[in-house]
């Protein structure tokens, strides 16, 4: 069965060989750790204008933590049996069991525009409500207008509480999980 321009959300199973062309949205494996930090990379380097900064962080490694990390969520995007979009998500160290941070959330650069971000961004909002989470923040890089954009498009306003400093590199945005509907 074939299932058009719809997303089907499956957590947590593997993909079937016999999915092609539908959009699943999956708990990530930890096998996949060298595949979602690959796209990690290629996307973040979209947004650096004189290319991705030098890093000490084995990405791969840093990724396969947070699969296996017992209070987090990797969610993937796979098409065509192919990574395209990867979010992760957590309560942040200290903060009250009802809020989220969405730490990580990247979608293949050569997917964009595909709609595969909004249904990565619903199968979030989906978690956080099954979770019991009401409240979500996150942290946008100032030269990421096309995410900047896409968050607001979502319901992501700027977080009253953490207003950016003027030489800031991040802007800090939240959003509000309301039961029954997917934006605030």
């Amino acid at each position: 069965m074939r299932n058009r321009g719809r997303c089907r959300l499956v957590l947590p199973c593997v993909i079937s060989e016999r999915v092609t062309g539908a959009l699943v949205i999956r708990t990530a494996l930890p096998v996949e750790a060298e595949a979602i930090a690959d796209l990690h990379v290629r996307a973040r380097s979209t947004y650096y204008p004189d290319g991705l900064p030098p890093s000490e962080v084995d990405w791969c490694q840093a990724w396969r933590g947070s699969i296996e990390r017992p209070d987090a969520h990797v969610l993937c995007a796979v098409q065509d049996g192919r990574i395209v979009g990867i979010a992760s998500f957590r309560t942040p160290d200290g903060a009250p069991a009802d809020k989220v941070k969405l730490f990580q959330f990247h979608v293949d650069p050569g997917h964009w525009r595909a709609g595969i971000g909004t249904a990565l961004h619903a199968a979030c909002v989906e978690q956080w409500r099954a979770d019991g989470r009401r409240t979500a923040v996150l942290e946008v890089h100032t030269d990421n207008r096309r995410a900047q954009a896409f968050y607001a498009r979502q319901g992501w306003l700027p977080d009253p509480e953490s207003p950016p400093a003027e030489d800031a590199h991040h802007l800090y945005l939240h959003f509000r999980v309301t039961p029954g509907n997917e934006r605030s």
